[in-house]
């Protein structure tokens, strides 16, 4: 079957392609036919494509699979055809339920790259890497920003926002230079000891930790928060969070549980959080969260720190997992590359665009692999491609019992010719919710 590669259009900051050429090159050579949509925002131009020998077309129409990134509007699902993108919809999320209903009345196929998992339930495709590198870019930017706003001169200043980089390897530059500029001179003494905290410790924790480490750092553990020196500037510090260094059991005397942790979560444990982000200065979220968990941060505890004028010494929270609401109760809503920053106003629970104002600078990017598009769609379709040739051959008239396709895509599906699969049936529930 002939696979197509549709131009974003969710938000115009989307730059990222789920094929390179190279990749695409390599899927003709194993007899694989791939179309690519014509898009004027793409990080990797038509150009690019038609030299590779790529179809560049205005129209998938002929392509029976069709391969994107992020949702796609319901008036541009066609009848019956197999679509592999970033649906959105596991959650119940009721913003993309209207979506779901639409491919569900046009009889499509959805595979959601969120659930291409491997047995253990480990994500096998993703752009959590990116998101941790681009996220810890921007949160030291947002720093270096924050701090001039208090007339606070600091190397950081002389840091980007990472979509105005013209890639990864500019962004690193600047970084070297700031890391000779704090060991030569070392940061203020008001700033030490300056202390960046990261929550979670997989692969968007990874890619956040790989810029942080750059710079001269020294990584303690949680229990030497507070113990630290002041007037050490020549390097930061840096910590990072585990499950059991933020949450208690309820039951006085129990020991904390990772396995019993994931099981229970609210009704077992309690968050002990917020007096660890007394002592950071950038906090930066890279944690899963969802409903049935503890949040890490709450809006009364920034109320609490912020009381009376306050300015305890958290400045920035990169919550680069980006869920409003969530786990960093500070993060209220989304931001775009446009207008990355804002201050949260504790005491209101407002939101003010910018580093200035009393409260932490929130920087909560949804879409942060978008700031680095070229090396994030180059990684992800080095991943993907090895998928392309079970999906193209795939013959998707057949019961879903029969569908040959490999056991990672066969979980990833969540339509079958316009049917919820068995896994995901749940989700009727928001279906009708929503209706």
């Amino acid at each position: 079957m002939k696979i197509g590669i549709r131009a974003e259009d969710k938000s115009p900051w989307e730059r990222r392609v789920p094929l390179v050429p190279e990749d695409i090159r390599k899927l003709a050579r194993e007899g694989l036919q791939v179309a690519v949509e014509s898009s004027p925002q793409r990080a990797i131009g038509d150009t690019e494509f038609k030299e590779a020998g790529v179809a560049v077309t205005e129209s998938l129409v002929d392509c029976p699979i069709i391969v994107g990134i992020k949702e796609i509007p319901s008036q541009r699902l066609e009848e019956k055809k197999t679509y592999l993108f970033f649906s959105h919809v596991i959650k119940g999320q009721a913003y993309n339920m209207p979506m779901l209903r639409r491919l569900m009345e046009l009889k499509a196929t959805l595979i959601d790259y969120e659930r291409i998992v491997d047995e253990q339930n480990r994500r096998l495709i993703f752009f959590g890497r990116h998101a941790g590198l681009a996220g810890m870019v921007n949160s030291l930017w947002a720093l270096g920003q924050r701090l001039d706003w208090e007339k606070i001169e600091t190397p950081l200043t002389r840091l980007r926002q990472a979509r105005t980089y013209r890639n990864l390897d500019a962004a690193r530059e600047d970084l070297s230079v700031v890391a000779e500029d704090i060991k030569r001179g070392g940061m203020p003494a008001v700033t030490t000891p300056l202390v960046c905290g990261f929550t979670g410790y997989g692969n968007v924790s990874q890619g956040a930790q790989e810029i942080f480490d750059l710079l001269p750092h020294e990584e303690i553990a949680p229990d030497q928060l507070g113990k630290l020196p002041a007037g050490v500037n020549d390097r930061l510090f840096k910590v990072v969070f585990r499950e059991e260094d933020c949450m208690v059991p309820l039951e006085t005397g129990a020991a904390f549980n990772l396995a019993d942790y994931f099981d229970r979560g609210s009704q077992a444990y309690r968050s002990v959080f917020a007096p660890l982000a007394e002592h950071l200065t950038l906090l930066v979220n890279c944690i899963y969260w969802d409903q049935r968990y503890p949040r890490l941060l709450t809006s009364a505890d920034c109320r609490r720190m912020w009381a009376n004028g306050r300015q305890p010494k958290l400045r920035v929270v990169g919550d680069i997992s980006c869920d409003p609401d969530g786990s960093v109760q500070c993060t209220v809503k989304p931001t775009g590359p446009g207008n990355p920053l804002y201050v949260y106003e504790p005491e209101s629970a407002r939101a003010v665009d910018g580093v200035a104002g009393h409260g932490p600078v929130v920087m909560a990017v949804e879409i942060l692999p978008a700031e680095i598009p070229r090396e994030s769609s180059q990684h992800f379709s080095s991943v993907l491609r090895g998928y392309m040739q079970a999906l193209a051959t795939a013959d998707f008239s057949q019961p879903f019992e029969a569908l040959q396709l490999p056991d990672e895509l066969k979980r990833a599906t969540i339509l079958h010719r316009g049917e919820l699969t068995t896994a995901y049936r749940y989700l009727q529930a928001h279906l009708d919710a929503s209706a």
